[in-house]
């Protein structure tokens, strides 16, 4: 089987063409590959699929098998890898996902390759039921949680996938190793959560660290930096335009008040490509 690595801003999976491909088992194949000692190494498997609704299908499974929704950073280098690789010339794409539709911006260096990708993750859904938390409120805005015997307040967003944003003062003394998993099991989230560790610095700019469900702690999550956009304009504590810092890079994140949508830039890139046998 043929593959090629790829990230966005360290957040790597491993991606397949699976309309050349035939791919059995891919939640098994997904674990296997993965595996940062004994596979590839990554926090995924994307596969890239035909689509009767769109230009291509996205199907993400995280590094326990898992499948996952949406992924920000797997979905801009999903337009590289199409792009790069001449299954389509359009410089606008919609993908389809388990999230529904995305549309796409790409940007080409001098070599005509994909160097940045701009993507309409869509509406932030604020909705506890929908998201889904357990919580007896419509919304879940920094609402107390029990994790370790210490309360962390938490605002709840989806992004088509499900988050908790959690304000801190220092980002970087936590252990997410410790608490981490005891958010992303924690009796309150039916679907599991990603969690968003956010430390405002000013009104435009945002330190986070995320750990995503399916995965731990990852370099950067797309869907995450949107969420933690949405939720720091909840709270008042940012401005609708913001670059989140993760522990791989920068995005820039727009929360556009005219249509309501979140629009997130980051780069794409390429890593490798490889052969496999499955």
């Amino acid at each position: 089987m043929y593959f090629t690595k790829m990230h966005g801003l360290g957040n790597d999976y491993i991606y397949v063409n699976g309309i050349t491909e035939h791919i059995r088992e891919p939640e098994r194949l997904a674990v296997r590959l993965s595996d940062r000692h004994f596979g590839v190494g990554a926090d995924g498997l994307i596969l890239i699929l035909p689509s009767k609704r769109a230009d291509f299908r996205m199907d993400i499974y995280n590094a326990d098998g898992s499948r996952a929704e949406m992924c920000g950073n797997g979905i801009r280098c999903l337009a590289k890898y199409v792009y790069d690789r001449g299954l389509t010339k359009k410089k606008e794409l919609i993908i389809e996902t388990d999230a529904g539709m995305r549309r796409l911006w790409l940007e080409t260096d001098e070599e005509d390759k994909i160097s940045r990708v701009t993507v309409d993750m869509g509406y932030p859904i604020f909705q506890a039921d929908k998201i889904p938390i357990i919580s007896e409120h419509t919304r879940v805005v920094q609402e107390p949680i029990l994790i370790r015997h210490m309360e962390y307040r938490m605002t709840g967003v989806s992004m088509g996938n499900p988050h908790a944003v959690v304000w801190v003062n220092r980002v970087k003394r936590l252990d997410l190793a410790q608490i981490g998993p005891e958010f992303e099991y924690h009796g309150r989230f039916p679907r599991r959560v990603n969690v968003e560790f956010a430390q405002v610095v000013d009104r435009e700019h945002i330190i986070v660290r995320v750990w995503e469900r399916g995965a731990g702690e990852t370099l950067a999550c797309g869907t995450g930096a949107c969420a933690v956009a949405a939720a720091g304009v909840l709270n008042d504590l940012t401005e609708r335009h913001v670059t989140v810092k993760l522990k791989g890079g920068e995005l820039s994140v727009l929360w556009d008040e005219a249509d309501g949508k979140m629009y997130m830039t980051g780069p794409a890139v390429t890593v490798y490509d490889g052969i496999v046998t499955v």
